[in-house]
């Protein structure tokens, strides 16, 4: 039974811990990881951070606030009120991936320092295209890529930073072999950072400018987030796998359902899942918006920890158990209970992630629906779905349909997570297995999950279906194609529906035909969790920083059209902003894809002008229902958005965007933010925002707005002019619209905002970037 409690519920029970210790030593001296030495787990500061914190609000704690209050920057006068404090706290780690490191580290170099402050690595995952397979990919790959792997090289080793080369896998799989460990905080230039909240940390994704605050040794700020608990019972078996348990939160809570609270997994049914398979629950949880998810510490992540060659991590986990979960009778703002042993497996999609059908339902929605029924591509691998579990569970559905002499009728593809798990089931034959079955296998980075597929099967425009182990599927998302309906799930299904060609096939109850026309029903997948002979780590792909860091130097062209160095935003001018015009008002979803999209567009992600030419060009306009089509208010024509805000910016014109709901849903890319200041943006005035791409805004100097009655979204039109008192802009005040319709009248529209104190300075002196000057000098 399925059921989800608004009402604040105290959860009763505690779960027991193989070899507790009841005396911890949390003196000792244990690294954060294999790859760097000094810098060690500092269990005994959370330990006293926890103490202080306890004593001032003298009640159990969720094990989502013991990680955030444990890592406080002032436990002892930090206001905490979970949905309504600014947390201001000190991250273990910053991790960043290739596309959004470039814009990170050109903010970091502006800030004048010879050091990150905070261990720091960057992971190249996302420059690399899907083409012909992984070997001919990664070398085209590095050749095109040339100027910004030199540039993320040798600015790593400039400022104390480990690089991952390309190659090494998708960022928040080597975090999770390499870095993650109970208890910990770290924020990461990616919205699926919380892949490894499957270890116990709590990790969030954030833009580039909060990981510049931390690499600079400022404390970063975070909305204290409500959690929602969800209560696991009963355990997974036959064709129900971790990826279920997301794929039907997702369906209750809706890809705004999670907004400002992160999402705690407890209960027994915890204890059976794998430590990767907990990572695939809090990976695709980005797609709810919640801040980050997380499990409690337990012995699946110990044998994990083992098993990545970092036992005594899992040890040291030991002593401090009692604070890696939550306390008996902690209390959640919202309930959600799933019972394992009654799970379906889930098919989410098309076109949004929280469209959530149970196996059972998922022909007759597909009738109803009149979605296209012949399956054209199965993909399996990305961040989500690439453990060596996943890839074993689907390699034992493979050979089951080649012991039939079948194989997929689909066109296949294979995307290893990281060199350590490709290396892996090489050696153990499941790479063999796919190969044989029909699959291409690609390069050990993002690839087609955000939309680095050089697809050549369909047309644009042609109506087709996908189905992948990714987390997300908006429109277009993988291969550009509007009409791609593409539909998420776990890898199992996957191979599944691949074998059978078409939507129309439920492992569960329906047969296959073998070579010889009888009938034949799959067996259940079967994996390992963990490979039996150890995991091999194939090629080595990091790259340490030097120890005489003085003699690296940094080149940056000044004609490169992948590379810029940043120019200060102007700081506000003091006063209000009268006679706006709207530059275009979206209606329904925009997505961080829609505001700056990827594909194509990622290779720019160093240069901020060049960028810029993508903004908002894949948002729906509500004057006319379409993308990119927008009215030139000094010309009267209609153009592309990034061309009439160049026409405005030229012409000294400030502007503002008008839109729906949870704008800014998706990617944590700061781009999104980058892109309407440097084109001369003021304000962004929704219904709604998404928290990362709110926060994002507010860094570079914007106005993030919110309408106080969200209907007064409907009462403006694309082509009113509007007054911005920007003079009212105080904390916990809302500011004053004047909407100047074309027929001479005006109202009054009420907006509220999220700014604290410190954030209102950043808005005045032009960005945080430009605050973190300021200090510096003074």
């Amino acid at each position: 039974m399925f059921t989800a409690r608004l009402a604040a519920r105290r959860v009763l029970g505690r779960r027991g811990l193989a070899t507790v210790s009841d005396a911890p030593n949390l003196s000792r001296k244990v690294e954060m990881t294999n790859w760097e030495k000094g810098h060690y787990i500092n269990y005994k500061k959370m330990s006293e951070n926890l103490a202080i914190v306890r004593g001032r609000l003298n009640r159990p704690l969720t094990f989502a606030e013991k990680i955030l209050y444990s890592h406080l920057d002032d436990p002892h006068g930090q206001e905490i009120e979970r949905g309504t404090s600014y947390l201001k706290l000190r991250p273990d780690r910053v991790a960043c991936q290739d596309a959004t490191a470039q814009m990170a580290i050109l903010q970091f170099m502006s800030a004048g320092m010879p050091s990150v402050a905070t261990p720091t690595t960057v992971h190249c995952d996302h420059l690399i295209e899907a083409q012909v397979g992984g070997p001919a990919d990664l070398a085209r790959a590095k050749d095109i890529n040339k100027e910004v792997y030199d540039f993320l090289s040798t600015s790593c080793a400039k400022y104390n930073i480990g690089f991952w080369k390309p190659g090494s896998g998708i960022i928040h799989q080597i975090i999770m072999e390499n870095y993650a460990f109970p208890g910990a905080l770290l924020i990461g230039t990616d919205s699926h950072t919380p892949n490894a909240g499957g270890l116990g940390m709590a990790a969030i994704g954030v833009g580039g400018a909060d990981a510049v605050d931390v690499m600079a040794d400022l404390p970063w700020e975070l909305k204290a987030p409500k959690v929602i608990g969800v209560k696991l019972t009963g355990k997974l078996s036959g064709w129900t796998a971790p990826k279920d348990i997301i794929l039907k939160v997702a369906g209750i809570l809706t890809v705004k359902g999670g907004t400002g609270a992160i999402v705690e997994y407890h209960g027994p049914g915890t204890e059976s899942i794998s430590c990767t398979g907990m990572g695939t629950i809090c990976n695709m949880g980005a797609e709810i918006g919640a801040t980050t998810s997380l499990f409690p510490f337990n012995d699946r992540m110990y044998d994990y920890l083992k098993a990545t060659k970092r036992q005594a991590i899992g040890d040291f986990s030991r002593e401090y158990a009692k604070e890696l979960r939550e306390d008996e009778g902690a209390e959640y703002d919202q309930l959600i209970e799933i019972n394992l042993s009654e799970l379906e497996p889930h098919i989410n999609g098309p076109f949004t992630p929280d469209l959530a059908t149970p196996i059972s339902k998922f022909k007759e929605a597909v009738k109803e629906n009149k979605w296209p029924e012949e399956l054209k591509v199965g993909l399996i691998g990305s961040c989500t779905n690439s453990s060596y579990e996943d890839m074993t569970r689907a390699a034992s559905i493979a050979e089951d349909a080649m012991s039939h002499g079948i194989k997929a009728k689909s066109l296949f593809t294979v995307t290893p997570g990281s060199e350590q798990v490709r290396a892996t089931i090489a050696r153990d034959g499941q790479l063999e297995t796919f190969e044989e079955f029909g699959g291409m296998v690609l390069a050990n980075a993002c690839g087609p999950c955000i939309g680095q597929w050089d697809r050549k099967d369909v047309k644009k425009g042609e109506p087709n279906s996908i189905i992948s182990s990714y987390n997300r599927n908006f429109t277009g998302r993988n291969d550009a194609n509007p009409a791609t309906h593409a539909f998420v799930t776990s890898p199992d299904l996957v191979v599944a529906m691949t074998i059978a060609g078409t939507l129309n096939f439920n492992p569960l109850t329906d047969t296959l035909k073998d070579k010889d026309g009888n009938e034949f029903k799959l067996k259940e997948p079967v994996g390992e969790a963990l490979p039996a002979n150890g995991f091999d780590p194939g090629e080595d792909t990091y790259q340490a920083p030097p120890s005489d860091r003085s003699a690296v130097s940094v080149a940056v062209s000044p004609t490169s059209d992948r590379l810029q160095i940043l120019q200060p935003f102007n700081a506000w001018d003091g006063k209000d902003a009268k006679d706006l015009p709207i530059l275009i008002k979206t209606q329904g979803k925009t997505t961080t894809d829609h505001i700056s999209m990827a594909g194509p567009w990622l290779k720019y992600r160093g240069h901020l002008d060049n960028i810029s030419n993508n903004m908002l060009i894949g948002a729906i306009n509500a004057d006319n229902g379409e993308a990119n089509k927008i009215k030139n208010i000094l010309t009267g024509s209609y153009d592309a958005v990034p061309a009439v805000a160049r026409d405005y910016k030229k012409n000294g014109i400030p502007w503002v965007v008008v839109g729906d709901w949870n704008y800014g849903e998706g990617s944590s890319r700061e781009h999104a933010a980058l892109e309407p200041r440097h084109l001369g943006g003021l304000a962004i005035i929704t219904r709604s925002f998404a928290r990362i791409h709110e926060t994002n805004l507010k860094k570079q100097g914007m106005l993030p707005l919110v309408f106080s009655d969200p209907a007064d979204y409907d009462k403006i039109t694309p082509e009113d002019k509007v007054d911005l008192l920007v003079t009212e802009l105080a904390v916990g005040k809302p500011m004053t619209m004047v909407v100047h319709p074309k027929d001479g009248s005006s109202f009054n529209v009420e907006l509220s905002h999220t700014f604290n104190a410190g954030q209102i300075e950043w808005f005045k002196n032009g960005s945080a970037l430009n605050t973190m000057a300021k200090k510096a000098k003074n």
